[in-house]
Formats: C-alpha cells, structure tokens, sequence
C-alpha cells in the first residue's frame, strides 16, 4: 500500500513502554477515561505511520503528538458539557494496588482525584495542558513550549494564571489511605443498614452529595447540601433491596469508594472525599457510559 510504513518490533516495544504514562497524560488533560485510551490510540496511527529516522526523542514526539490531540479533543467536550444532563463528573478510574491498568501505581495520585479533575474544568484547554504538565509530570517550561508550539514565556505565564485560578479551592488535605478505607467501611455500614445517626456523625457539618446519572439512569440533578439532608438521601438510596446486590469498598482516583454490582454488573460507584476522618464530598456515578472503563478494570482485578 502506497505510503505504508512498516512499525519494526523495536519501535512498537518503544511506543507500548511510553503507552501507561502517554494515558496518564490523556486523562488527566481529558478527564475521560474513554477518551484518553481514543487518544492514546491516534497516537499510535501518527506514530505508526512517522517517518521515524527523524524521530529523535520517542518519548518527546509522542508528548507532544498526544497533547495536541487532547486540546483538540477539550474543545469540543466543552461543547458537549454544556449540553450535560445533570452534573458532570469525570470518568472515574480504579488506581488501588490491585487494580487493573495504567493509572494503577500512577505518581501523583492527587492530581488524578476526582476534586482535582473537576477543578481544571475551569482552565482553558492551552491552561490545562500547561498546568497538568508541569505539577503532575514536572516538565520544564521549555519542555512545555516545545511540546505545546509556544514560547517558555508564554508558557510560564499560562502557568501562573492556571495556578491563580485553581489556588483557592484546590484540595489540600487527603486522608491517609488506610483511614479512607476504614472511613469507606463504617459508611458503608451505617448506610446499608439504615442507621441515619451513625451515617451523619461521619459526615462533615458542610458535605455535599453529587450524583451523575447523565441522563441515563436515575441520579440527583442538583446537589445535596449538609450532613442531615446528606445522611437522609444516602440512606434512603442504599437502603434499596437489589437482589444480587454487592457492594466492596475500593481505591477510585486515589480516594477510598464503594462500587455497588448486581448481578456481576457495575451499577454504580460512590466515591468519598475524606479528611480529618470525615466524608467532605460524595461523588456517585451511575452513567453506564462513565463507570464502563472502571467496571473492565475492577472485573480484571477480581480474576487475578
């Protein structure tokens, strides 16, 4: 075929070493799971049909032809975002030690928290992709400008401004993960078995429930404010008889979370933003199209 070009093993071993950290990228930029692997996958075609000798730096051409593609891509989510059915939330990922994917021992795990994600949402995409670069991959500023065709001034100041815009509500305390899940089980606990006191008093005086339903499945279009009024909806939507119902406490994000199976299939997954040994945020996603990647990758980890 006119203008095919051969990939020699050696080069395809080289884009595949590259591939967890170019998705780690992509989601980040992206805030889907779904889309990253898209991305990650044009990456390769470009790759695959490169003309390679001129390739000096792997690693580098593959930043750069990958981060370009994900500023495409955030132009036209932002489209489809504003048309959302309810909140939007990110597509969540499983990033525990026996989950099952790129994300899985990624650095950074509070640059991929669900908190995190929603707050790039307010950066523009050129800010995004400057700020993600930078904090969760500790590029240079004349990385970045090669990578993203700028000047290292511009880039630098594309930086600041992201950097002001996210100061005031970017999260600063995480719990310990050991305390997220011991936070996660006595949730759980207090809200299978309807026990409303037990549910509040591990809520924060100011938590907030969100819930994505996208439209697809029942879910909360607004957000539930404060611990009583959060307790009582919690409680009243576990409380729900499934049979076949199955609920394990996992990692999501970096932060502890309940996924709910029936039958062997994800239903939804409810992800706890915890602090001082209390849930600050709720964040569940029942949109069958967000939790599909999360439901490969928790089946994957229960047959190893």
């Amino acid at each position: 075929m006119l203008g095919f070009v051969p990939i020699a093993p050696e080069e395809l071993r080289e884009f595949e070493a590259q591939r967890p950290r170019l998705f780690a990228v992509a989601y980040r930029l992206l805030g889907s799971a779904s889309e990253a692997e898209d991305a990650v996958q044009d990456t390769f075609l470009r790759w695959h049909s490169a003309d390679r000798s001129a390739v000096r730096e792997p690693a580098a051409w593959l930043t750069k032809v990958l981060t370009n593609l994900c500023l495409t891509r955030l132009t036209s989510a932002r489209a489809r975002r504003e048309s959302y059915v309810g909140p939007w939330l990110p597509e969540p990922v499983a990033t525990g030690p026996d989950a099952e994917g790129p994300l899985a021992t990624a650095e950074r795990h509070d640059t991929v928290s669900l908190a995190f994600l929603l707050l790039l949402e307010r950066l523009t995409p050129p800010e995004r992709a400057v700020f993600v670069l930078r904090e969760a991959f500790e590029y240079g500023h004349r990385e970045i400008a090669d990578i993203l065709d700028l000047t290292e001034s511009a880039s630098q100041q594309l930086y600041r401004r992201a950097r002001l815009r996210l100061a005031d509500d970017r999260p600063r305390f995480a719990a310990a993960p050991e305390e997220g899940r011991r936070v996660a089980r006595r949730f759980l606990a207090a809200a299978r078995g309807g026990d409303l006191a037990a549910l509040e008093s591990l809520l924060a005086d100011d938590v907030v429930s969100w819930a994505d339903g996208g439209g697809r499945t029942p879910a909360a279009r607004r957000p539930v404010f404060g611990a009583q009024r959060v307790a009582r909806y919690l409680a009243g939507w576990t409380s729900r008889d499934y049979p076949g119902l199955r609920v394990v406490v996992t990692e999501v994000n970096g932060e502890p979370a309940l996924a709910a199976f029936v039958d062997g299939t994800l239903l939804v997954v409810v992800v706890l933003e915890v602090a001082g040994g209390l849930v600050r945020t709720v964040r569940a996603i029942n949109n069958p199209d967000k939790i599909a990647y999360l439901a490969g990758q928790l089946s994957a980890a229960s047959l190893r």
